[in-house]
């Protein structure tokens, strides 16, 4: 297969890194990252800076583009102009840290998977559960033999895939489930402090927290030592309550 690599951790993260010496075993990999960290911006684009492009190389061979807008730019920029031949399936990732529950809506590691569906592009999105001391080396394998399932998965147009891998050994891993999206209880907590010149500024601290359980979402099985995979697409609407509206009437 003919595979695009993006993340937004930047070009030089281990865990892009990861992912390439893994697939590169069984497929042709391109890489377009941003150049620096895009953690947090979403589906961020860049509309009123030019995007620059830089060639990227280790010692002496061709590594992959270096872009200075957002993960989503990656993609479109890769798929409109960068890439020869049209990639088979774009992986965003490995990302330092799950991207799990209500996180997802921020994650630029999955905004560039969501581009790549609504582009037409089977994707994933894949992260892995720590801050410390990463090693990357299963969850890129994982992702080796999860891509080679991708075409039998037959999935839905405009359908990305989010992978959560918890930080342990193959052994140690109890299952892979597809799972949802965990959807609310989040506590967020902001530092206030003052500059040398009396400004505010705040540090938004601390992890977040979730409030409630629930027991069939990627959070709780994600902390059980599972695989999660959730399949995520960027249509916001909810038709259930739009049946509903749809009863009320309104003059204009």
């Amino acid at each position: 297969m003919n595979i695009l690599l993006t993340n937004d951790d930047g070009i030089h993260a281990p865990g892009l890194r990861a992912l390439f010496q893994s697939l590169s075993l069984e497929h042709r990999v391109f890489i377009v990252a941003p150049e620096s960290e895009q953690s947090a911006v979403g589906h961020a684009i860049t509309l009123t800076d030019p995007i620059k492009v830089k060639e990227i190389y280790n010692e002496t061979r061709f590594y992959g583009y270096a872009i200075s807008g957002t993960p989503a730019d990656c993609v479109k920029v890769a798929l409109a102009d960068l890439l020869e031949i049209k990639p088979d399936a774009v992986i965003s990732g490995i990302n330092l840290g799950a991207n799990v529950g209500i996180n997802i809506l921020y994650s630029g590691t999955v905004s560039a998977a969501t581009e790549a569906a609504m582009l037409g592009l089977p994707a994933l999105a894949v992260s892995l559960n720590t801050y410390t001391n990463p090693d990357f080396t299963y969850a890129a394998d994982f992702t080796r033999r999860l891509i080679r399932e991708l075409a039998s998965l037959n999935l839905a147009p405009h359908v990305c895939l989010n992978v959560n891998v918890p930080p342990l050994p193959q052994d140690r891993i109890c299952g892979v489930v597809w799972t949802k999206q965990y959807q609310t209880g989040f506590k967020e907590n902001f530092t206030k402090r003052l500059d040398p010149r009396g400004n505010i500024y705040y540090w938004q601290g601390g992890e977040k927290t979730h409030l409630h359980s629930d027991p069939d979402s990627d959070v709780s099985l994600l902390a059980q030592n599972m695989i999660t995979i959730t399949p995520i697409k960027h249509d916001l609407t909810h038709y259930q309550e739009l049946v509903r509206l749809k009863g009320f009437c309104m003059k204009p």
